[in-house]
């Protein structure tokens, strides 16, 4: 098996299985330093302060990182590259574990307590969170993009120093280090990060299209310009709200199906409501969000697997 492969296992076990150890490690403190202290040493007009300064800061991290890859790579027959592979992705993922995050908004016992915790699915310092169905998966599925799919994707594209990008653009774009960035430059890691997530993106919509209703999921990623070369556009958002809507209807249908019987939409008597035990929290499109995405996870690593069974991935 792919030592690619293991690391991305090894990984996600990892931070799932041990939240206080993921905690405890995945902090970017030393980024938002580094930062800052570029920020005092370069004066106004220079390519620090322009659109693309963000690459002055990213380039000695991710140098490192790279040397250790290429020194590691037949080291004690390959071992050893796989622990720093796992170690790098492990630090790169999340940094919240998104199960906790999105179990806590639907166990929550009052209104107020629901928003405190949907505000840890909108980025640091933007906007507050919103309680309704429809912007919480969408919510749920930008975390996933942002803590999961864009890490892993880079990660299998690049290795360690792939992980490690992204998640220190995400970092400068929308993250806590996003405040040490003059406004030209925070701008210039936002369109990075922008297309750093269009792949992502595409190649979450077709796991999607494959796990739940293809035309639906077709439908609106036309509708919301996912043809389009636009990275800017937010299209995965509106695909998600369309395979959670209809996830949920056929739930409704089967529901309905199970209970008047399968004659019942014909006779036009009303499918009964879904009883509130067989919901997750008092939202229940948190639990299909959550598990396309879990199902979405799990094609992945599925196609990867078959990529490494047929010897394109080392």
């Amino acid at each position: 098996m792919s030592a690619t492969l293991i690391a991305v296992v090894v990984a996600l076990v990892l931070g799932h299985m041990a939240p206080t150890l993921a905690s405890s490690v995945r902090h970017f403190g030393w980024y938002r330093d580094w930062l800052r202290w570029l920020d005092s040493r370069f004066p106004e007009g220079s390519f620090w302060r322009g659109r693309w300064g963000l690459a002055i800061a990213l380039v000695p991290p991710l140098l490192l990182v790279s040397l250790f890859q290429l020194a590691l790579h037949d080291a004690l027959f390959g071992l050893a590259s796989l622990i720093f592979g796992v170690a790098v992705l492990f630090y790169a993922w999340g940094p919240r574990d998104l199960d906790l995050d999105v179990e806590a908004v639907a166990n929550a016992p009052d209104p107020v307590a629901r928003r405190a915790a949907a505000q840890r699915l909108w980025p640091e310092g933007g906007m507050p969170a919103v309680l309704d169905g429809g912007s919480l998966v969408e919510a749920v599925f930008r975390n996933a993009q942002h803590r999961w799919f864009g890490v892993l994707f880079w990660f299998l594209l690049l290795g360690p120093a792939g992980a490690l990008l992204y998640r220190l653009v995400a970092q400068s774009a929308e993250g806590e280090a996003s405040t040490a960035l003059p406004g030209e430059t925070n701008e210039g890691a936002r369109y990075f990060f922008a297309i750093l997530d269009w792949p992502v993106a595409q190649l979450m919509t077709l796991a999607l299209a494959l796990v739940g209703n293809f035309d639906t999921v077709l439908g609106a990623w036309r509708d919301a310009g996912g043809a389009s070369f636009d990275v800017r556009r937010p299209f995965l958002g509106a695909v998600a709200r369309a395979s959670v809507t209809c996830e949920l209807a056929d739930e409704a249908a089967d529901y309905a199906d199970d209970n008047l019987g399968a004659d019942a939409g014909e006779a036009g008597l009303a499918p009964p409501p879904i009883p509130a035990p067989v919901l997750t929290g008092e939202v229940p499109e948190l639990r299909d969000a959550m598990s396309l995405v879990w199902r979405s996870l799990l094609v992945w690593l599925a196609v990867l697997a078959l990529f490494v069974i047929a010897g394109w991935v080392a």
